[in-house]
């Protein structure tokens, strides 16, 4: 509870929210990684399979909900749209908690997405845009922070028994409601009352048609992310030779430095702004993960670890600050929910690729595809033109 107060002797509705973020990104992570495999299988005797088609219906809802979210809350305030997903959320939990049928839980497990889909469009629309490539480091800190921090401490906890798990699950969850209820958030986009359908969709189009030249690192870097997925602990076991401590260890170091980097990153970007931010961060990523394939060390595992964390921290914000320029003001909501859309699309395509060219014992192959697949779009952007990423904002 002492991050709701801190947060709450912060003025700023924008520190409030990524609070939220971080506690719902937490919930989602230690229930979905760490408390639903294990209660699943060893407490009501799904198979594995069963829990990983539930975790991917999770993400798929959480996706392809969000251009609709995204047109509710152009209508209705943020409050109402966040307090109606906690509802769906709380609905997920308890069918998840009470069923003994598979349907359900993957039913459930929908639910959830749809519940905490709101979330990230709610922050995302309080972003000034005079700070927005570094508020948005800050977003994606407190987003990762949830994301990581919610398996590693569930886990500890799941040795106490299940109900001291749901417990905490229960309290952060609850804490997430609470800064929710204590938080007025301003109206970022005008109401539909005030303007017709048919010319809000059109301002809309005309907005997102000029990010064209985004589509292809929307849609491929989330495709070459999502075939490393299922396959980064038996690449660096089998592969790479390296114990699960160690693993454990290279990934900790990796997103330290990606945390670290985010908000200097997203400041250096606020004050050059450009495409080389974009170029560099692919391309760097690109290139050590061609590199990894040939790692022959723990040492050079960890050094090609915070070259992809420090590279991801300078490309994350620079990235979202640039899709930020195509988005209407006046329908921030259904922008952002279209968008954030197309990325995820690669999210669901990529892990299919990635046991297809992983099939037989290929698992170098998905990391040589990610890193063509990355390097393509480090150099797709170098010969863009510049003045593309010198736009205005939607509205001007």
């Amino acid at each position: 509870m002492a991050i709701i107060k801190r947060a709450f002797a912060r003025p700023g509705v924008f520190t409030r929210l990524a609070v939220l973020l971080f506690l719902m990104e937490w919930v989602r992570g230690a229930f979905l990684i760490a408390f639903l495999p294990e209660y699943a299988v060893s407490r009501l005797g799904f198979d594995l399979s069963l829990i990983g088609l539930a975790v991917s219906v999770h993400y798929l809802s959480d996706t392809l909900i969000k251009g609709f979210v995204g047109a509710l809350l152009d209508r209705f305030s943020a409050k109402v749209v966040l307090h109606a997903g906690f509802l769906l959320a709380m609905t997920a939990f308890a069918l998840m908690m009470f069923t003994h049928a598979g349907w359900i839980l993957i039913a459930a497990s929908c639910l959830l997405g749809i519940g905490f889909s709101p979330v990230w469009l709610v922050c995302l629309s309080q972003v000034q845009e005079e700070n927005r490539a570094s508020q948005m480091g800050v977003l994606y800190i407190y987003w990762l922070a949830g994301l990581g921090l919610g398996p590693v401490l569930l886990n500890f906890v799941m040795d106490l028994g299940d109900q001291a798990a749901m417990l905490v699950l229960t309290a952060a969850f609850a804490a997430g409601w609470l800064v929710v209820r204590k938080t007025e958030v301003p109206i970022s986009s005008i109401s539909l009352q005030m303007m017709p359908m048919r010319q809000q969709l059109n301002q809309l189009w005309h907005g997102i048609k000029g990010a064209g030249f985004l589509l292809p690192g929307m849609l491929l870097q989330t495709t070459a992310g999502g075939m490393l997925v299922p396959f980064l602990t038996v690449f660096a076991t089998e592969r790479l030779g390296l114990t699960h401590s160690e693993f454990s260890a290279v990934m900790m170091t990796g997103g330290a430095f990606a945390v670290v980097s985010m908000v200097p990153m997203g400041k250096l970007f606020d004050s050059f702004g450009g495409k080389w931010f974009l170029v560099a961060g692919f391309g760097a990523i690109a290139a050590a993960l061609a590199r990894l394939c040939f790692a022959q060390s723990f040492g050079e595992a960890v050094a090609l670890a915070i070259v992809i964390g420090c590279s991801y921290a300078a490309l994350l914000p620079a990235w979202n600050a640039l899709m930020a320029r195509h988005v209407p003001q006046e329908s921030q909501g259904a922008g952002w929910g279209i968008l954030t859309s197309i990325e995820g699309a690669g999210v669901v395509v990529g892990p299919l690729l990635g046991s297809w060219l992983a099939a037989g014992g290929h698992t170098a192959a998905p990391f040589w595809t990610s890193a063509v697949l990355l390097g393509f779009i480090s150099l797709f952007y170098l010969v863009v033109p510049s003045a593309k990423f010198q736009v205005t904002p939607a509205m001007a």
